[in-house]
């Protein structure tokens, strides 16, 4: 029976099984300084293996900062930290698909990466825009000014000062640089394969965020540069009135649909028995490729018009990648076959024979696309009838001044500063995602994003939902926020959901179905107490304390979210909780995980319990370690399941 590890996930060990899965002999094992083998790559053997053209010349094109290298380690650190739900200052819980999350985004953006893994499909932020001084999100490998001035050579060998360090030097570029860039790197993997991320900045920091975007997402999938207006040209003391900041725009693995012009791509040059609901259409890459993602669920053998088609071509090919002789030793298909088979079946596949071989080759439509909902495929249609323009943001409708209107609609006073216009965050929704798509705002301030995600979906009748993220920054006593009686600024964003989905409601009476409800999470400490202490430090009342790994203050509700994340489970699911002979269990979204917190429970009934359970055949089954009575219980639960439900996977906290 497997333990709960109860923590974010170790992003460096995932990556070091991917390697062993590739390169199994670069893969070694060490002691640590606790005396735990842990497993280490031998980087001089991979080199040896990839190519002997290593990037090791003293000069290649690179971008650095001072702190780079522990921005980068502090992004893949794991954190022993929960999200603890809020039902009493939430809206519509039992129901919603919308998420609000209370904390520092680098440890939500941590704490999300098993459940919401390639699952996103826009990412919107407005982050800082570092004007030059502190800002609020001061991670722990931002350096002080004499680190940082130690680290780059600011003194001379008598220890001298060289220059002077005013708000315009290296440093405050560089806690910008390293606070965005681990942010990124997470937010990456959160993205759908055809998701995209839009950034707005301004000139202070619009250079070095393009070149860090360009570093994680790669440069080939960067889209574009929009200017956005920022009020009307009007009096100023510069030289220059400075009237338009940017969003910057990239995509997590190719151009997305929504970019491509219906009639002017010459890409789109092909047509078949759908050209007129679906327009032309042109080939995309072969079905096959060979990558680092090779699974063995994507390797099955294609049978059409009588040949049996392999990855890589041919059946030689196949065999030899079998043997592991073949240079390219892990071909597989993009596709699953359950989507090659809806694809074959309804044009958009293209099967192209040559002398000793045949290709498949897949077919993007100028106006549709497949999507998958649930266990089915669907085909969807857009109404995409002109490219996107660069200068799609210039209309004042785009500008600040309406950024106040919007907030001075819903309240009686303008109690955020520097919000985004809902019609920008509304457009950019429109123009990136449709039906139930995710979208994430991880700098949400005001929630803009919320009240724009309930406009776009009352404009063509989806469901898409959000997560907003914000930290609760405390308002300045002297601000309009403060005397409206909002303490921090997620007071604020909550309060903007529940009085802009009013607002939204009572315009729009047909919209019945609308979620206009969120599920407000915080970020805590672990649920579990801390019971790894060296012998010297064990007393009697430690021991005492220890009887119970769960702290003192976590409720049932508390340790199933914390049970979701572990297990990578969505936070928006419903679930029900109910009583079996006076037992409490908790069965989160009709049986992918059904769980029990209750303590010494005896025996007769928790065999009672966990015999109704087992019969509900969940997919996960979790149990508190205090619900046993003795080690003999925990062996007769996993007979249990054995008998009814040999498939569940079964934890403990």
């Amino acid at each position: 029976m497997e333990k709960m590890k109860m923590e974010s996930v170790d992003l460096i060990s995932k990556n070091v099984e991917k390697i062993a899965e590739l390169f199994p002999e670069c893969v070694t094992e060490a002691a640590d300084k606790d005396g735990n083998l842990r497993r280490l790559v031998d980087f001089d053997k991979l080199r040896q293996l990839l190519s002997g053209d290593v990037a090791e010349e003293p000069e290649r094109y690179d971008f650095t900062w001072v702190g780079k290298r522990a921005a980068l380690a502090e992004a893949h650190t794991p954190i022993r930290k929960t999200l603890r739900p809020c039902p009493e200052e939430s809206r519509d819980w039992d129901t919603t698909q919308n998420l609000y999350i209370e904390g520092d985004n680098l440890d939500v953006l941590k704490l999300l990466q098993e459940s919401y893994l390639g699952k996103v499909k826009m990412i919107y932020i407005d982050p800082p825009y570092n004007t030059g001084s502190d800002f609020i999100y001061r991670d722990d490998f931002s350096l002080d000014s004499d680190e940082y001035n130690e680290e780059i050579g600011v003194y001379d060998e008598e220890k001298n000062r060289m220059l002077k360090n005013t708000d315009s030097n290296g440093r405050f570029h560089s806690d910008w640089c390293s606070m965005i860039y681990s942010r990124l790197l997470l937010a990456r993997n959160l993205l759908t394969d055809d998701g995209i991320i839009f950034i707005s900045i301004d000139d202070h920091e619009v250079d070095n965020l393009s070149k860090i975007a360009s570093e994680v997402f790669g440069s080939n999938n960067f889209l574009a540069c929009f200017p956005r207006v920022t009020k009307k040209a009007g009096k100023t003391t510069e030289a220059i009135a400075k009237n338009h900041d940017y969003v910057l725009c990239f995509c997590k693995n190719g151009a997305p649909l929504f970019f491509l012009p219906s009639h002017t791509d010459d890409g789109f040059k092909y047509s078949d028995e759908y050209v007129n609901e679906r327009g032309k259409y042109k080939l995309n890459q072969t079905l096959d490729y060979d990558s680092l993602q090779y699974s063995s669920n994507l390797d099955y053998p294609i049978e059409y018009d009588g040949e049996i088609i392999y990855p890589g071509g041919s059946y030689e090919k196949y065999l030899e990648r079998k043997k592991g002789k073949h240079a390219r030793a892990d071909w597989a298909w993009r596709w699953s076959r359950e989507l090659f088979d809806f694809g074959l079946a309804n044009g958009f596949i293209v099967v192209k024979k040559y002398e000793d071989y045949s290709r498949i080759y897949t077919k993007t439509y100028q106006h549709c696309r497949i999507e998958k909902s649930g266990d089915a495929f669907d085909i969807v249609y857009m109404n995409r009838t002109r490219a996107v323009s660069t200068l799609e943001f210039l209309e004042n409708e785009y500008s600040n001044d309406n950024s106040k209107k919007n907030l001075l609609q819903l309240f009686k006073t303008s109690i955020f500063d520097y919000s985004k216009p809902t019609s920008l965050l509304k457009t950019l929704t429109m123009f990136a995602t449709n039906k139930n798509d995710i979208i994430l705002d991880f700098f949400s301030g005001s929630a803009t994003m919320a009240q724009a995600v309930f406009q776009a979906n009352t404009k063509d009748k989806s469901n898409r939902s959000f997560i907003m993220v914000q930290l609760p920054e405390v308002c300045d006593e002297k601000s309009e926020a403060a005397k409206a009686g909002y303490s921090n600024i997620c007071e604020i964003g909550k309060e903007r959901i529940r009085r802009a989905g009013d607002k939204i409601k009572a315009e729009n009476p047909e919209t019945k179905k609308l979620d206009i409800g969120f599920r407000v999470l915080k970020v805590d400490s672990t649920n579990m107490n801390d019971v790894y202490y060296g012998a010297s430090e064990v007393s009697q009342d430690l021991i005492k304390s220890a009887e119970s790994n769960v702290k003192d203050d976590r409720t049932d509700l508390d340790l199933l979210f914390g049970c979701l994340l572990d297990w990578g489970l969505p936070l928006s699911l419903p679930y029900k909780s109910e009583e079996i002979d006076g037992v409490a269990i908790h069965d989160y979204n009709s049986g992918d995980l059904i769980a029990c917190f209750a303590e010494n429970v005896p025996q007769k009934a928790f065999e009672k319990v966990v015999e109704t359970i087992a019969k509900r055949k969940p997919i996960r089954a979790v149990f508190r370690d205090s619900c046993f009575e003795t080690d003999a219980a925990k062996i007769n639960v996993t007979e249990i399941f054995k008998r009814y439900s040999p498939d569940t996977r079964i934890k403990t906290i």
